[in-house]
């Protein structure tokens, strides 16, 4: 039963993360399909360049929450029942697999041909609801790294690795590893990683573009 309806909550998650803003936004505002404008990347950062701040901030809005729902709704689920079944939840870490298969459908959304954003903002909404601490360093150390270098793509390859990394470490040290959360997390932030290898091999030739530009 708890694995049936991790798969439920993972496939719902999954729908829910297929809803890209960005494309959505970009057609209602210019009938275009962000995807064919500016690097196209379907998601936050090519909204401002293409469409200016305040499209591009509602798209990052939504797309956190996208993230945060998805995990609320599986901690909610999770908190509403009891005995072995949320016991088996616990261990399954529902939670974690909503979170993961939210970034998922962001990034092969179901409704458009499977080719999405890089899960960046989705990523950043799960994380903050699954361990807000850990978010927080993430998004300081990030912020900073974008701020300093105006290279977001490099302060969000940066935050998939500290993601990864940082949680690895306070799980360690608070002896709360759990196998299923620890492989979403890892999957995770590799997700985060592996979508931004253009921008990788960019920012080592030294022709990434800069924020502003």
């Amino acid at each position: 039963m708890a694995v049936l309806t991790a798969v439920i909550a993972g496939i719902l998650s999954y729908l829910i993360g297929s809803v890209n803003f960005s494309i959505i936004l970009s057609k209602i505002v210019s009938g275009e399909d962000i995807r064919n404008s500016g690097s196209g990347n379907a998601g936050a950062t090519n909204m401002l360049r293409t469409h200016g701040k305040k499209l591009a901030a509602l798209t990052l809005i939504l797309d956190v929450l996208k993230g945060i729902v998805c995990v609320v709704l599986a901690e909610v689920f999770v908190s509403r029942v009891n005995g072995e079944y949320k016991a088996a939840l616990d261990n399954l870490c529902l939670p974690y697999i909503a979170g993961l298969c939210a970034v998922l459908g962001h990034n092969f959304p179901v409704y458009f041909g499977f080719r999405g954003g890089k899960g960046v903002a989705t990523s950043l909404g799960v994380v903050m609801v699954l361990d807000w601490k850990v978010g927080l360093i993430v998004m300081i150390i990030s912020l900073a790294v974008m701020a300093a270098t105006r290279y977001v793509s490099l302060g969000s390859v940066l935050g998939g690795a500290l993601f990864v990394i940082v949680k690895i470490i306070k799980d360690a040290v608070t002896h709360d590893v759990r196998p299923v959360g620890m492989v979403c997390v890892i999957i995770m932030g590799a997700l985060l990683i592996i979508r931004h290898r253009a921008n990788i091999k960019r920012l080592l030739n030294g022709t990434e573009n800069k924020l502003g530009k």
